[in-house]
């Protein structure tokens, strides 16, 4: 059997084109999973808040010059005062999870819930990566408190102290130095403030 010429050079191009196509497909298969995966959102997406926008002063933390800055911004609030505490802290970490923030949190760090008693007392529960996520340092971590403590009291008649739990339960400390034993005082808060 006589092989044409033409054939067998059609042959060996679609050879030599299926083998650089193999060694295309392998190049891209190594690259991708060079790819760094990005951790997904853990938190969950919670229905859009019902209420009428209303101006909120933020402290928001900003590690270049150790202190707080006051912002304010125009969100919308429901009509409990618990469930206002919550959307405001939700807008203040939403500040220090954007990019470029100067007081960087993680970005599943979120608020579970606020509690207000009639003594003055607000109760942060914060999720586990609030505090997991958190950088460690004495003033990073105060500065957190302190922004709370500072952004609560602004904003919701009647808080002089916050106490802080993580996922429901209380822990000595956020990420290893800043004491969460016991409530912060909104005197002690501001005076960090200054």
């Amino acid at each position: 059997m006589i092989v044409s010429r033409k054939l067998l050079v059609a042959v060996l191009l679609l050879t030599i084109a299926v083998c650089g196509l193999g060694v295309y497909v392998w190049h891209l298969g190594r690259s991708a999973s060079q790819i760094p995966v990005q951790a997904a959102d853990a938190r969950p997406v919670s229905p859009p808040v019902a209420g009428p926008p209303t101006p909120v002063v933020l402290f928001v933390p900003n590690d270049d010059d150790a202190g707080l800055i006051k912002q304010q911004v125009t969100i919308a609030l429901p009509a409990a005062s618990s469930e206002r505490g919550r959307e405001i802290l939700k807008a203040l970490l939403a500040r220090c999870q954007a990019q470029g923030s100067s007081h960087p949190l993680d970005a599943a760090a979120g608020i579970n819930e606020v509690y207000l008693t009639d003594s003055g007392l607000a109760v942060v529960d914060a999720n586990a990566a609030f505090a997991e996520g958190h950088r460690s340092g004495i003033l990073v971590e105060q500065l957190t408190l302190a922004s709370v403590t500072e952004t609560l009291a602004a904003n919701l008649a009647n808080v002089t102290r916050v106490k802080f739990l993580i996922d429901g339960k209380e822990r000595t400390t956020l990420a290893g130095h800043a004491d969460l034993s016991d409530a912060y005082e909104l005197t002690a808060a501001a005076h960090l403030v200054k």
